[in-house]
């Protein structure tokens, strides 16, 4: 199929990426595998080339199935409980936040992830390019944790946590380390750490370099977004301002 500009009717097109993002089919990312493996097709033919675009009077399919451009999306957000999935489906038929979210009227996907083992807020949304860009690190996105140790912890090691922590993987940005007011004494045993990477299981692997291994994770906070009263395993809708917050938190302008 050609690359085109724009259709007989004068509208703008746009790439099939972004088209299936935001139709809240996938990620951007994932969208361009589905594209790649061969899996998407416009007006019946096959596409495989990242670069070509769609106009709003093609048809577009997945896997043999129509894709409709969403009239409206939804924001979800999950206070994740410990001992559930983040994903959409798991292989071992444990529990994932979308059994959750079952009865919602619309198909939502989590925005990052959390571990299995930890809980906090998690954004889940079928608004593809929102998610696409508070993921990608360029943004940095702003995501707190509540820390508890078995142990205080001393200054020496805040100080490295504060400053950078040297992990396999490289050296991680300074964090924000904040001493919590329940947590008694100038060595602490609970902490409030504050990163935007996103690399696997970061903050669990920062504090046992650090020498304090970590025995509860909570987040509390993820970009502009907090709820203190939002319990394990309930969720909410976000308001009209958490939506600009988030769009303006993305680079992007609300409509």
């Amino acid at each position: 199929m050609n690359i085109k500009d724009k259709p007989d009717n004068g509208q703008p097109c746009i790439r099939l990426q972004k088209f299936l993002s935001g139709a809240g089919i996938a990620s951007r990312r994932r969208a361009e595998r589905m594209i790649l493996e061969g899996r998407v097709s416009i007006n019946g033919s096959r596409v495989v080339i990242l670069g070509t675009k769609v106009g709003p009077e093609d048809s577009v399919e997945i896997d043999g199935k129509p894709v409709l451009q969403h009239e409206a999306f939804h924001y979800y957000l999950l206070h994740k409980p410990a001992g559930v999935i983040t994903s959409a489906s798991d292989p071992r038929d444990r529990k994932t936040v979308l059994d959750i979210l079952r009865g919602i009227p619309v198909r939502v996907y989590p925005v990052g992830r959390l571990d299995f083992d930890t809980s906090g807020l998690l954004l889940l949304t079928n608004d593809g390019e929102l998610a696409h860009r508070l993921m990608h690190p360029s943004f940095g996105v702003d995501k707190t944790y509540r820390v508890w140790f078995k142990e205080p912890v001393d200054s020496a090691a805040i100080m490295t946590l504060r400053q950078g922590v040297l992990l396999e993987d490289g050296l991680t940005a300074p964090a924000i380390v904040r001493r919590c007011k329940d947590s008694e004494g100038s060595n602490p045993r609970i902490l409030e750490i504050t990163i935007h990477e996103g690399r696997n299981r970061q903050i669990k692997r920062m504090c046992s370099v650090v020498g304090f291994p970590l025995v509860k994770l909570v987040r509390i906070r993820f970009g502009p977004l907090a709820d203190p009263g939002l319990k394990p395993g309930q969720f909410r809708e976000l308001s009209r301002k958490e939506i600009r917050d988030l769009y303006y938190q993305a680079g992007l302008k609300k409509a």
